[in-house]
């Protein structure tokens, strides 16, 4: 199963950038939207996807999702290595027996990002 998950962003752009620095993440697919908008899909592994699309069109086209916010926790197996390179980063904690961060992107949507156990 590949899961997507939706995020409403300023520039869709400036955020795709921001995504695939952070995660590693590769555009899989531009989708053209009404009214030259567009919404850009981020394969971030074999299983999960993110879609970015402006704030500007959902609040036209959906409004009723609009102010949807995800909290969302992305697993690496590199945990000190991704803190590292992402400016805002929290520091590292122990999070119910997860090393996690958590960090903002440009649009000032937080996230965390937790180590994978090893296990996995």
């Amino acid at each position: 199963m590949k899961t997507r998950i939706m995020l409403y962003v300023s520039d869709v752009a400036k955020l795709t950038q921001f995504w695939e620095k952070t995660l590693g993440a590769k555009v899989v697919e531009r989708v053209q939207l009404p009214e030259k908008h567009f919404a850009n899909v981020l394969a971030v592994d074999e299983s999960t996807e993110l879609a970015l699309f402006s704030n500007a069109f959902v609040q036209k086209y959906s409004p009723e999702v609009a102010d949807n916010r995800p909290s969302l926790m992305f697993l690496v197996s590199d945990l000190d290595a991704a803190h590292a390179r992402i400016k805002g980063a929290t520091p590292i904690v122990d999070d119910a027996g997860t090393r996690a961060f958590g960090f903002p992107d440009p649009d000032g949507h937080y996230f965390a990002m937790g180590e994978r156990a090893r296990n996995f």
